[in-house]
């Protein structure tokens, strides 16, 4: 099965053996960073450094004229990936043998809700998520999607990974993060996420709800939750809180504004693109589940782009629902964490690889091999082997 791990710029610039570290491990494509969310981020074969602090959302290359004078625009990063960072890390990466594809991060951005908290997602309470951009607002659609083909069609890459490219919600692992103590489950989870700004406000109007009284719904429909007192069984658990209809409409104009913009920012990225170039979306086929992998419908998301890579480290089964709507030549990659600090199992790649390929899979992802230990990535290596 052909393979890709994913690496920062800084993982490789100023690492003359990076490049060929990661070739040896038996990978055929690297996954790299272009435009990436704050972070904080082992470093644990750098000659210089241990740690590096991404403290805002970022570009790791030089933006061109399209944003001049816009209000919503890319940040450059600070130190940790100055310059063209992307570029530098691409070209050792190529030298060493190893095709590259830009990973680019979207709908997950603190900085640009710092700066502009009127573009973020807000709660049925009235809180904002800084890190969520709200994906209903047509500005921050055009922003997401400009951003979308220019981090995406770097020099040099064959390819382009779509990361958070719909809605984002309560989860975030923020720094320090104290959210977990009430287990909302998937329903509670949606609930949280359901947006109130101007523009959502507006999209329950055209969807025959009064926002007011929408609101107002979900919070009753969350105090048990805050009690700890509530069943969770996804979404038939949110048609009973809010009733059936309520529920369509909501998911409705949620599943609209993400199914357009990913269109959108589809479109606009092969626009950009030379031929053959591969555009896949982290995604889950759940269409109302947020986060980094967007809850997509599989034959929509299936018809609109090459394929997707989709979440494994908690097992295979969101692979069969993209398998049953793919058609020669769709990408299906399972992603696997290999380093055992953070939850991987490096071990048991080979058998979890086979386990993807009897599910539909068709390539493998593996993060983070920028991350990993020594012995992680011995274990990668004896498993590609």
């Amino acid at each position: 099965m052909r393979t890709s791990t994913f690496v920062y710029p800084w993982d490789v610039n100023g690492d003359p053996e990076a490049p060929h570290r990661f070739a040896a491990l038996g990978v055929d494509q690297v996954t790299l960073a272009s435009a990436y969310h704050s972070t904080r981020a082992l470093t644990p074969r750098h000659p210089r450094r241990r740690i590096v602090t991404a403290e805002h959302a970022a570009v790791y290359y030089p933006t061109d004229e399209r944003w001049a004078g816009r209000r919503l625009r890319p940040r450059p990063a600070g130190d940790w990936a100055p310059g063209d960072a992307f570029g530098e890390a691409a070209e050792a990466l190529r030298d060493a043998g190893l095709d590259v594809h830009t990973w680019v991060i979207l709908a997950h951005n603190s900085r640009l809700g710092a700066e502009h908290p009127d573009t973020s997602v807000v709660n049925a309470y009235g809180d904002r998520y800084p890190w969520a951009p709200c994906i209903a607002q047509p500005a921050t659609r055009e922003y997401l999607t400009d951003l979308a083909a220019e981090a995406a069609v770097r020099p040099g890459a064959a390819g382009t990974e779509l990361e958070s490219l719909g809605w984002y919600g309560l989860q975030h692992l923020h720094a320090h993060d104290k959210t977990a103590g009430i287990g909302l489950g998937d329903a509670g989870q949606y609930l949280m996420a359901l947006c109130f700004c101007p523009a959502c406000r507006a999209g329950y109007g055209e969807q025959g709800l009064d926002a007011d009284e929408l609101a107002a719904a979900v919070r009753d429909a969350l105090e048990p939750l805050w009690r700890g007192a509530a069943d969770d069984a996804g979404w038939p658990t949110v048609e009973k809180l809010l009733g059936e209809p309520v529920a369509a409409a909501t998911r409705a104009w949620r599943d609209d504004r993400a199914r357009t913009l990913q269109e959108a920012a589809v479109a606009a990225v092969r626009a950009a693109a030379p031929e053959g170039f591969q555009v896949l979306l982290h995604a889950d086929p759940v269409t109302y589940h947020c986060g980094a992998n967007a809850g997509v419908d599989p034959a929509h998301v299936l018809s609109v782009a090459d394929g997707v890579v989709v979440p494994c480290a908690g097992g295979t089964d969101l692979l069969a629902p993209f398998a049953g709507h793919a058609r020669p030549g769709t990408v299906l990659a399972a992603n696997f964490t290999v380093v055992s600090g953070m939850g991987g199992s490096p071990g048991t790649l080979a058998a979890d690889a086979a386990r993807a390929r009897d599910r539909g899979a068709t390539e493998l992802r593996l993060y983070h091999a920028g991350l990993a230990s020594d012995g992680d990535l011995a274990a990668v290596r004896e498993a590609l082997r």
